[in-house]
């Protein structure tokens, strides 16, 4: 398929330039917080993935191999031949694809709890809300938000504002002041069996590069649930990768990205660069 021109928030800083990707269902806002703590000692730029956010939605081509191929075009369109890339949950599977297949452009990767066990139908069962989510519109921006306030994984966090730009970027606000999200659910499906259809195992065993892996260990869910991905899931991705920094950051796979989680990446995505 042919790659798309993407949408992208440029967050001005030093070099290098970092490319932060986001989660599946997600869109570039999400790392709005998580900037904020990196610049203006570096760049970051946080693209819309194709079906997602403000970039195009093409019907077809959600593999993995043509969300790669937006990127490069991304980069070129930059002019940046080669930096470090990472990304959140989808987006941190898309920056080992890439590292993989193209490690002329990849100088490192930042994974944001990231495993490689994302690509199984357990995917799919967790997806499945948030198919549910995109398939309604609703009859206000607030009322929107009353959902996603009620989702498990915020359950016990105290709510960071800051979260609500991230989802008024993921929903069209019409004339009547309905909202209904951007992203379509067959492209978000698409884009999760892009996933579990990729040999994971031998793109790992292609990634050369150093990679930071940030793991969220929080509930993921009501109070005692366990985190999306266990401690046994992340060793698993870690001990297939030849140059892999480890650390933990506090949060779930949503809140790490906010409040002391945004922190915490950022202290240490910035200790790491200076260190390689």
């Amino acid at each position: 398929m042919p790659a798309v021109e993407l949408h992208y928030q440029a967050h001005a800083g030093g070099e290098p330039t970092l490319l932060l990707m986001h989660g599946l269902t997600a869109n570039c806002r999400c790392f709005d917080v998580v900037a904020a703590h990196l610049t203006p000692t570096f760049g970051v730029i946080a693209p819309d993935l194709r079906g997602r956010g403000a970039s195009p939605k093409p019907d077809e081509g959600y593999r993995m191999a043509d969300h790669a191929a937006d990127i490069v075009v991304l980069l070129d369109q930059l002019g940046i031949a080669r930096t470090i890339i990472g990304g959140h949950s989808f987006g941190g599977l898309l920056s080992l694809y890439l590292a993989a297949n193209h490690p002329e452009r990849v100088a490192g990767v930042i994974l944001i709890d990231a495993a490689i066990s994302a690509a199984s139908e357990r995917t799919r069962e967790l997806i499945r809300p948030a198919l549910a989510r995109l398939e309604r519109s609703y009859p206000s921006f607030e009322a929107f938000l009353d959902l996603i306030r009620a989702a498990p994984y915020y359950d016990g966090w105290t709510w960071d504002p800051a979260v609500e730009t991230y989802y008024q970027a993921d929903v069209v606000t019409e004339a009547d002041g309905s909202v209904h999200p951007r992203a379509r659910p067959a492209h978000i499906a698409a884009a999760a069996d892009g996933v579990i259809a990729e040999p994971w195992r031998e793109h790992l065993a292609q990634v050369s590069c150093p990679v930071l892996m940030l793991h969220a260990t929080g509930s993921y869910g009501p109070l005692g649930a366990p985190p999306i991905f266990t401690q046994e899931q992340a060793d698993e991705t870690r001990s297939l990768l030849n140059n892999c920094t480890y650390i933990h950051v506090p949060g779930n796979h949503q809140t790490m990205l906010y409040g002391a989680g945004a922190e915490a990446l950022g202290a240490a995505i910035s200790r790491w660069i200076f260190e390689m």
